[in-house]
Protein backbone atom coordinates (compact mmCIF):
# COMPACT_ATOMS: atom_id res chain seq x y z
CA UNK A 1 0.00 0.00 0.00
CA UNK A 2 1.90 3.04 -1.10
CA UNK A 3 1.67 5.89 1.55
CA UNK A 4 -0.54 9.38 1.43
CA UNK A 5 2.05 11.74 3.24
CA UNK A 6 1.47 15.03 1.47
CA UNK A 7 3.83 16.28 -0.30
CA UNK A 8 5.83 19.17 1.35
CA UNK A 9 8.80 21.02 -0.03
CA UNK A 10 11.34 22.64 2.02
CA UNK A 11 9.33 25.15 4.15
CA UNK A 12 9.91 27.18 7.74
CA UNK A 13 9.70 25.42 10.66
CA UNK A 14 8.12 27.09 13.26
CA UNK A 15 9.11 25.10 16.34
CA UNK A 16 8.02 27.32 19.15
CA UNK A 17 4.11 26.10 18.13
CA UNK A 18 2.24 23.26 17.29
CA UNK A 19 3.79 21.18 20.34
CA UNK A 20 1.35 19.10 22.18
CA UNK A 21 1.63 16.07 24.59
CA UNK A 22 1.69 12.51 22.73
CA UNK A 23 -0.30 9.64 23.82
CA UNK A 24 1.09 7.79 26.37
CA UNK A 25 3.17 10.24 28.14
CA UNK A 26 1.44 11.81 31.34
CA UNK A 27 4.55 14.21 32.13
CA UNK A 28 3.71 17.72 29.86
CA UNK A 29 7.17 18.53 29.88
CA UNK A 30 7.15 15.67 26.77
CA UNK A 31 5.68 17.06 23.52
CA UNK A 32 5.73 16.09 19.65
CA UNK A 33 5.02 17.69 16.62
CA UNK A 34 3.95 16.15 13.99
CA UNK A 35 5.68 17.07 10.96
CA UNK A 36 3.76 14.77 8.39
CA UNK A 37 1.60 11.47 9.18
CA UNK A 38 -0.89 9.47 6.88
CA UNK A 39 -0.69 6.68 9.84
CA UNK A 40 -3.77 4.67 10.51
CA UNK A 41 -3.61 2.75 13.77
CA UNK A 42 -6.62 1.17 13.55
CA UNK A 43 -5.95 -0.72 9.78
CA UNK A 44 -2.15 -0.85 10.71
CA UNK A 45 -1.03 1.39 7.61
CA UNK A 46 0.77 4.51 6.90
CA UNK A 47 3.94 6.41 8.77
CA UNK A 48 4.16 9.21 10.93
CA UNK A 49 7.29 11.80 11.49
CA UNK A 50 7.67 13.74 14.14
CA UNK A 51 9.65 16.07 16.54
CA UNK A 52 9.19 14.79 19.90
CA UNK A 53 10.86 16.54 22.74
CA UNK A 54 11.79 16.16 26.49
CA UNK A 55 12.13 19.30 28.86
CA UNK A 56 15.00 19.35 31.54
CA UNK A 57 13.98 16.55 34.04
CA UNK A 58 10.61 15.54 32.10
CA UNK A 59 10.27 11.32 31.83
CA UNK A 60 8.00 8.57 31.45
CA UNK A 61 7.29 5.85 33.71
CA UNK A 62 6.32 2.74 32.04
CA UNK A 63 7.92 1.13 28.75
CA UNK A 64 6.29 1.33 25.83
CA UNK A 65 5.67 -1.22 22.98
CA UNK A 66 3.89 -0.50 19.69
CA UNK A 67 3.00 -2.42 16.48
CA UNK A 68 4.91 -0.54 13.93
CA UNK A 69 8.29 0.22 13.70
CA UNK A 70 9.94 3.06 14.54
CA UNK A 71 13.04 4.58 13.51
CA UNK A 72 14.71 7.51 16.24
CA UNK A 73 17.29 10.05 15.97
CA UNK A 74 18.69 11.63 19.12
CA UNK A 75 18.89 15.18 17.56
CA UNK A 76 20.23 17.08 20.46
CA UNK A 77 20.30 16.78 24.18
CA UNK A 78 20.73 13.58 26.20
CA UNK A 79 18.12 10.63 27.03
CA UNK A 80 18.18 8.24 29.57
CA UNK A 81 16.77 4.94 28.76
CA UNK A 82 15.38 2.22 31.52
CA UNK A 83 14.61 4.88 34.34
CA UNK A 84 12.12 3.31 36.74
CA UNK A 85 8.68 5.29 37.68
CA UNK A 86 10.36 7.66 39.80
CA UNK A 87 13.10 8.46 36.94
CA UNK A 88 15.71 6.89 38.66
CA UNK A 89 18.58 5.13 36.90
CA UNK A 90 18.77 4.08 33.61
CA UNK A 91 21.03 4.17 30.78
CA UNK A 92 22.43 7.51 29.11
CA UNK A 93 22.86 8.70 25.88
CA UNK A 94 24.40 11.80 24.12
CA UNK A 95 23.44 12.94 20.66
CA UNK A 96 24.19 11.71 18.03
CA UNK A 97 22.33 8.89 18.85
CA UNK A 98 19.60 6.25 16.88
CA UNK A 99 17.78 3.80 17.57
CA UNK A 100 15.44 1.63 14.98
CA UNK A 101 12.95 -0.96 16.85
CA UNK A 102 10.55 -3.37 15.20
CA UNK A 103 6.97 -3.65 16.05
CA UNK A 104 6.52 -5.69 19.65
CA UNK A 105 9.65 -4.37 21.28
CA UNK A 106 9.43 -3.22 24.66
CA UNK A 107 11.81 0.29 24.75
CA UNK A 108 12.20 2.97 27.90
CA UNK A 109 10.79 4.30 29.86
CA UNK A 110 13.05 7.81 29.15
CA UNK A 111 14.04 10.78 30.59
CA UNK A 112 16.02 13.46 30.26
CA UNK A 113 18.13 15.53 32.71
CA UNK A 114 19.30 18.49 30.71
CA UNK A 115 16.28 18.42 27.83
CA UNK A 116 16.47 16.53 24.48
CA UNK A 117 15.02 16.90 20.56
CA UNK A 118 14.48 13.77 19.03
CA UNK A 119 13.57 12.99 15.02
CA UNK A 120 11.08 10.19 14.79
CA UNK A 121 9.83 7.96 11.65
CA UNK A 122 6.94 5.62 12.48
CA UNK A 123 5.51 3.63 10.18
CA UNK A 124 3.76 0.21 9.32
CA UNK A 125 5.50 -2.66 7.24
CA UNK A 126 2.98 -5.28 5.79
CA UNK A 127 5.49 -7.76 4.81
CA UNK A 128 6.30 -7.71 9.01
CA UNK A 129 2.66 -7.88 10.61
CA UNK A 130 2.59 -7.58 13.89
CA UNK A 131 -1.05 -8.51 15.92
CA UNK A 132 0.06 -6.41 19.30
CA UNK A 133 0.77 -9.53 21.37
CA UNK A 134 3.83 -9.26 23.24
Amino acid sequence: MPFNKPHMEFFALDMDSGWERPPGYTDDGVQQKILASDIDEDSKTGSRTRFLRFQPGAFSTVPFVHDHWEEVYLVHGDLTVGNDEKGEGGENFLAPTYACRPPGVYHGPFKSEGGCLLYEIHYYDETNPFDGAP
